[in-house]
């Protein structure tokens, strides 16, 4: 993980979140995916900041480098 995010069972279902908020990273790029801006985003959740957002960027992209397969496990 990084110091951004953290990811705790009871804490909005276990899915990942910025550090000390309940505010989660799907959240985040759910705004970003429907053409917000990163300012926009910014002005809605006071307590973020951008390197928060960037560190978001960085667990997705170490996220989907893990190696996937689509085939059905036996």
């Amino acid at each position: 993980m990084n110091n951004a995010i953290s990811v705790d069972p009871d804490v909005c279902n276990g899915k990942p979140v910025f550090r000390g908020t309940r505010i989660t990273v799907q959240t985040i790029f759910e705004f970003l995916s429907a053409g917000d801006s990163m300012e926009d985003v910014l002005k809605h959740y006071p307590s973020l900041k951008r390197s928060d957002i960037e560190a978001a960027f960085a667990y997705a992209s170490r996220l989907t480098g893990n190696r996937y397969t689509t085939e059905a496990v036996s």
